[in-house]
């Protein structure tokens, strides 16, 4: 053994110093053993809280899964099994309808719209309108006409209706045609001119004449009608069937002839010594001559012949004839509507359907010298307003000297028209009336719908045989 290391040895043998020193070293060995043990203790419980709170959340999440997938579950099971419910009461409702009997099925009925049956009125209303709208405007104007079949054939007395007619009835569709004995020339040829007229006729047409009795009967003169008393010797009479009676049988043979307009009765009262309408009317009281005029239209109407009361607003106080010059009446208003107008307006109120207005001046109701026929006052505001007549208006013969020495043809038409007439009688030269008129519309003077106004009102007499009752 090297001697050198036996002090070293047995000085930390026996020196108490270095024994501490030794002890000292070895015990702050021992504290850091002891820290370090403790921090590897501290870590293991915190990695163990932490996996107990992973664990914890998860379980947590777990349970909360299995919690919503069951109630997810149930809900659907819920679902399922009312549908099975519903399903199976569907069912069980379709067999108890099946085997039901048959007094316990309660059928509601289907609920059947209310049919309106359109009225008579209505009826007529729509067929005129529907045969004015197919119409051209020159088929319009030469509706509001009635003339003489020479006025558009162009010969100097027509007796048979031909090829010359259906071309006139082709250029000018005028609404009416008038005849005079001197068309009349036996019973079988004026059956025929009126039936091939209509018949070639593109609308409805007038087949009119003047015969009121007495002396005014075109077709008694022609020795084919009924020889009924004047208007003055039926009223004599003091029977208003009388006036039915000759108003009866005039229509029955007009009918049979193919006429189916007859410009009577006159409505007029001879008032005055020397009246232009003695023996053509039925009097002078007008109560009386209301009752005869009424039932002679009621005849005619009956037999399908339309009636045409005239002169408007009565011409029988005049002593100028309106076939020679101007007429006019010096009646005073009040006279008027106490007297004539009252006539007429008991022919208004028993279904008259056509007036025609006349020459004679009457100052006292429209405030100037014109001709009746041209005064709005008298034709609009009376006649048609004040006393309600909803029916054709017509101007007497506008060939008349009262009319045609003083205006032309195409100013006395337009003259008419913008007074309130609807159809015109007889111009003197009727191509001139109609392209004057038919300018008028064009220029604006007179509205197209002021012709479809008077045209709804003729074809309301010419449709209405058209209409069921």
């Amino acid at each position: 053994m090297d001697g050198s290391s036996f002090p070293f040895i047995c000085f930390r043998k026996m020196c108490p110093k270095a024994q501490g020193l030794e002890r000292l070293q070895m015990g702050g060995k021992e504290e850091q053993d002891r820290n370090k043990r403790e921090e590897r203790r501290k870590r293991r419980f915190r990695n163990q809280i932490i996996a107990y709170i992973v664990s914890a959340a998860a379980v947590m999440a777990l349970a909360a899964g299995i919690v919503f997938g069951a109630g997810y579950l149930m809900e659907e099971s819920r679902k399922a099994k009312q549908k099975e419910e519903e399903s199976q009461q569907e069912k069980q409702d379709k067999i108890e309808e099946i085997f039901a009997p048959e007094e316990e099925i309660v059928m509601t009925p289907e609920p059947v719209p209310e049919v309106v049956e359109p009225t008579r009125e209505e009826k007529l209303e729509a067929i005129v309108n529907a045969g004015i709208e197919g119409m051209t405007l020159e088929n319009k104007v030469a509706g509001l006409f009635i003339v003489t079949p020479e006025a558009i054939t162009g010969v100097s007395t027509a007796v048979q209706a031909g090829e010359g007619t259906r071309e006139a009835l082709g250029q000018y569709a005028v609404g009416g045609l008038i005849y005079f004995q001197k068309n009349i020339q036996s019973e079988e040829q004026i059956r025929e001119m009126l039936n091939n007229t209509a018949l070639y006729a593109n609308y409805p047409v007038f087949l009119a004449v003047d015969e009121e009795g007495g002396s005014v009967a075109r077709v008694a003169s022609a020795g084919i009608g009924p020889q009924v008393g004047s208007a003055e010797e039926i009223g004599a009479t003091g029977d208003v069937q009388n006036a039915y009676n000759a108003g009866a049988a005039i229509g029955a043979r007009l009918t049979e002839l193919g006429f189916n307009l007859d410009f009577a009765p006159a409505a007029d009262l001879a008032n005055v010594e020397g009246s232009i309408m003695k023996g053509r009317s039925y009097g002078a009281d007008a109560p009386s001559v209301a009752g005869f005029v009424t039932s002679m239209m009621a005849g005619l109407e009956e037999q399908n012949v339309t009636a045409c009361l005239k002169h408007f607003p009565g011409i029988g106080s005049a002593t100028e004839d309106p076939h020679d010059g101007m007429s006019s009446t010096d009646r005073s208003a009040e006279q008027l509507w106490a007297e004539e107008l009252t006539v007429f307006q008991a022919g208004i109120d028993a279904g008259a359907r056509m007036i025609m207005v006349g020459h004679v001046a009457a100052p006292s109701l429209t405030g100037d010298n014109e001709p009746s026929l041209f005064s709005r006052v008298l034709v609009t505001d009376i006649l048609r307003e004040q006393m309600g007549f909803k029916g054709v208006i017509i101007t007497d013969a506008l060939a008349m000297s009262a009319i045609s020495q003083y205006y032309g043809s195409d100013e006395a038409a337009i003259m008419a028209i913008l007074a309130g007439c609807d159809m015109l009688l007889m111009p003197e030269d009727f191509e001139k009336a109609y392209n004057g008129v038919l300018q008028a519309v064009r220029d604006g003077v007179i509205s197209e719908e002021r012709v479809n106004d008077s045209l709804r009102r003729i074809y309301r007499i010419k449709y209405d045989d058209m209409v069921e009752q």
